[in-house]
């Protein structure tokens, strides 16, 4: 009987990511496991599936099996395709159901460091550009200072666990029709960890953690953008058996700002000019992140015209140097003119044949904004 098509076996597409692939393998093969799934035809998916996944998830093999499918001869994936290669059946029910996968035993009470956690900052435009410092407060587990982190009431000590002997994990042996297997699991006495606690800490009740909020001061760097993240060392949650605590990442969330855009380290805005600034030519003023500079503006200038300022962007957050403003030109005309203005502008008119446009002011709402600084 012919294969099938491996992607239709994990149910992904040629286009997806490792990530979705191991994703999709998992799932499968916490399906089919025959230590799972007792029906039958379990065992023969199982395979299917774990040949799938050996090919798609090894690049070499995967580039291979796209251009030549199960016809090339010489590629040699076998993966599961015999007897032999099912012997990894206890190494997989280890990785997805709790147990050691290298074959050795996880010692429960090895120091191990806590969880991660993320928290995510709002700032205002000009905040993100300049930086700056801050606090701010989490909530984290920490180690009972009541008990010192072993769970135990005061006087009293965690025990071994008369289930596992301390190693937090139970082997049971199963005959299959590929052999004999052990699979380790997780110890249900004790939670894998080894111990077991008789008279529990009143504070934290045998967790040996509790929950607290914490201050914590945040320097953040000039330069950041929307959607980078800051690592505070050790600023995580508490470690297990003396281990080193974890990390906090502070993700960001810039606000867009009225007047400026920001690409990268480049800020970008648009400077409403009248017609006869950009018929004659005129020296204006142009806000920036700074402070108000003068810009030279070419008689003949037309709508939509870029100006660069130089040194004048977002400094870049590793500290390399600075972005550029680019200033684009935007031509507007009056609502309003009272009639020697309109007998001029029809004089010129029907020397340059040429009508003139009504636009929207609105940008000089923004502009006198961007002068005060807001």
């Amino acid at each position: 009987m012919s294969k099938r098509d491996f992607y239709e076996v994990l149910g992904v597409s040629q286009g997806s990511s490792e990530e979705e692939v191991k994703k999709a393998y998992r799932k499968l093969a916490r399906k089919y496991h025959p230590d799972v799934n007792k029906e039958e035809g379990a065992e023969t998916k199982f395979k299917e599936v774990k040949e799938a996944y050996d090919t798609l998830s090894d690049p070499q093999k995967k580039a291979h099996y796209d251009q030549f499918g199960h016809t090339d001869p010489n590629q040699g994936f076998g993966g599961a395709g015999g007897t032999g290669d099912f012997g990894g059946f206890s190494d997989i029910f280890d990785m997805f159901f709790g147990g050691n996968g290298g074959g050795g035993r996880r010692n429960p009470n090895a120091p191990r460091q806590g969880n991660d956690l993320q928290y995510t900052m709002t700032l205002e435009f000009k905040e993100a550009v300049f930086g700056k410092d801050t606090e701010i407060e989490i909530p984290r587990e920490e180690t009972c200072e009541t008990c010192d982190g072993s769970g135990a009431k005061a006087g009293t000590k965690p025990e071994t666990c008369s289930h596992c002997g301390g190693s937090g994990q139970l082997n049971v042996e199963q005959n299959t029709p590929f052999g004999r297997v052990v699979n380790r699991r997780v110890c249900n006495h004790c939670e894998g960890t080894g111990k077991t606690i008789k008279h529990k800490c009143g504070t934290c009740h045998g967790k040996g953690k509790v929950k607290k909020r914490k201050k914590i001061s945040v320097k953040v760097p000039a330069g950041i953008d929307n959607g980078q993240q800051l690592r505070v060392t050790g600023q995580g949650e508490a470690g297990a058996n003396g281990g080193p605590a974890g990390d906090l990442y502070v993700v960001f969330q810039v606000k867009t700002h009225e007047f400026f855009d920001r690409e990268g380290e480049d800020i970008y805005c648009e400077v409403p000019l009248t017609f006869p600034q950009v018929a004659l030519g005129d020296e204006i003023e142009v806000p920036t992140l700074t402070g108000k500079v003068k810009l030279k503006i070419p008689a003949g200038t037309q709508t939509g015209t870029n100006f660069r300022l130089r040194g004048k962007g977002v400094p870049n957050v590793h500290g390399r140097g600075q972005g550029d403003q680019h200033v684009q030109i935007r031509v507007v005309t009056p609502k309003t003119l009272n009639e020697n203005e309109k007998e001029l502008m029809r004089e010129f008119a029907g020397m340059s044949g040429g009508k003139p446009e009504e636009q929207n002011d609105g940008f000089f709402d923004k502009l006198r904004r961007a002068f005060k600084g807001d």
